[in-house]
């Protein structure tokens, strides 16, 4: 067994060697593998630094190990087993996207809509299409607990992660699960709820066939199924969402949509394309970057758009 290590050199060995292999963020990186190597918070790294306290050699050899994964580009979140979402912690792994700090704004969206359509003491429906690992629909749940969440998730990897979670924020099997998760095609689930949502959410696949992600943690590690939308702008399946929307949502319902900010012009024109949504508009995330597209369903007797 070797050696402890003083923690404030340890993280500099560690910060330099996954800088030497690319990694962004170096440093916090360091100290979220050690958090994880010794089963203690980020706080309590940044308090053994400050008290030069020394890191036991098991929890040593333990970060080595993790830290050859992260030096290879394997997603953090992968090596942890844990990517944190607005309050909640989501268990992740391969097979399902990693979800990502913008996607909270999306989520914000979503649950402002919920939370005004239950002011008056409704129980709001949400729809979450394309789940993933079932983010933003646990999101939705439990920051508005009125609402009565819908989530679709066509890919069985990604399935099995959001139904993982969403057992482990229901808290067991004794209680009723807080998210109804269905194993489903986005674009065609739900036709019970036709016309009766109030919300309905989108994290979809968006990447043009061409456009291959440059972090090799996305590239080689989040599932394609996830990344690429399909069609020569990887809007294909954005399109189907929007109808899906468009079907799902009751007159005066918010539809809100993740995109790429190249896309913003093209994803207000699939909304508008419809015929089904009224105040179309572009939306920034917390960087300001414009990420996501906001419609509201106009009256029913207009006719929903299949193509």
């Amino acid at each position: 067994m070797s050696d402890g290590v003083a923690a404030r050199e340890l993280l500099a060995r560690t910060s330099a060697t996954l800088s030497d292999a690319g990694v962004p963020s170096p440093r916090a990186d360091a100290e979220l593998l050690l958090a994880h190597a010794w089963g203690v918070d980020r706080g309590a790294v940044a308090t053994a630094v400050v008290l030069g306290r020394e890191v036991p050699g098991e929890v040593v050899a333990s970060l080595g190990e993790a830290v050859a994964r992260r030096s290879r580009r394997e997603p953090l979140q992968h090596i942890v087993g844990t990517a944190p979402f607005r309050h909640l912690e989501l268990a992740v792994g391969p097979g399902v996207f990693v979800p990502r700090p913008e996607t909270e704004e999306v989520a914000q969206v979503a649950i402002d809509a919920a939370r005004r359509a239950a002011a008056d003491g409704g129980r709001p429906v949400v729809v979450d299409l394309c789940t993933g690992s079932g983010a933003i629909a646990l999101a939705v749940a439990t920051e508005v607990p009125e609402a009565r969440v819908h989530a679709v998730e066509l890919d069985a990897e990604a399935y099995a992660w959001a139904e993982r979670n969403v057992r482990a924020v229901t808290g067991g099997s004794g209680r009723a699960a807080l998210v109804n998760l269905v194993r489903a095609d986005a674009r065609t689930a739900l036709h019970e709820l036709d016309g009766t949502c109030d919300v309905v959410v989108s994290n979809p696949p968006y990447v043009p066939p061409g456009a291959v992600p440059v972090d090799p943690e996305v590239a080689d590690h989040d599932p394609q199924v996830a990344l690429y939308g399909l069609g020569p702008d990887g809007l294909e399946v954005p399109r189907g969402i929007a109808a899906a929307a468009a079907r799902l949502l009751r007159a005066g319902g918010l539809f809100v949509m993740e995109h790429a900010e190249v896309q913003a012009e093209a994803a207000r024109a699939l909304l508008e394309a419809t015929g089904c949504f009224a105040d179309v508009a572009t939306r920034a995330d917390l960087t300001g970057r414009p990420r996501m597209v906001v419609g509201r369903r106009a009256a029913r007797d207009v006719a929903v758009s299949t193509s």
